[in-house]
């Protein structure tokens, strides 16, 4: 009997423990997504600044992002790839103010979203992923399942019902 309580007062503290710990986790894990997302947009903005003079596009072609790539990979090993710093100027062009994004994403969601040409679709997504939590593979499969365009033809067909 006497064991069966200090059971159930061990497994309450056991749990409230774990309980602390996991939410400590989950707060770590978001502090330093949103620590690697503003990282990655500094560095965009650095590379469009740098490499574009402030413009959209380079006027003297992709030369410089493949000796960025080199140099960077050398001092810091690895992660620079030109697709990467790619996708980092991308990152600072589409989102000028990136701290809109909510702090449940993470930087594998944001390339799913910067591979949406159309800004109103790729806001629908971003609005969706972060409202429904999905992971990085729900995101591309709502997107390979056309969610988008069929929420937009519901819509259309609702006010042309009225």
């Amino acid at each position: 009997m006497v064991k069966d309580e200090i059971r159930k007062i061990t497994s309450k503290y056991i749990h409230n423990i774990s309980t602390t710990y996991k939410s400590g986790q989950s707060t770590a894990i978001q502090a330093v997504n949103h620590s690697l997302i503003k990282t990655y947009w500094e560095i965009g903005q650095h590379i469009v600044e740098f490499e574009q003079s402030g413009t959209t596009y380079a006027t003297y072609g992709t030369g410089l992002l493949k000796t960025i790539s080199k140099d960077l990979k050398y001092i810091n090993s690895k992660g620079f790839s030109v697709s990467n710093l790619q996708r980092m100027r991308q990152f600072y062009i589409e989102y000028p103010n990136y701290a809109t994004l909510s702090h449940n994403l993470n930087w594998s969601h944001i390339i799913e979203f910067l591979k949406i040409d159309d800004p109103l679709e790729r806001s629908f997504y971003e609005q969706q992923a972060a409202l429904e939590k999905w992971s990085v593979r729900e995101l591309a499969r709502q997107k390979k399942s056309g969610l988008f365009l069929r929420t937009k033809v519901s819509d259309t067909s609702e006010v042309s019902d009225t």
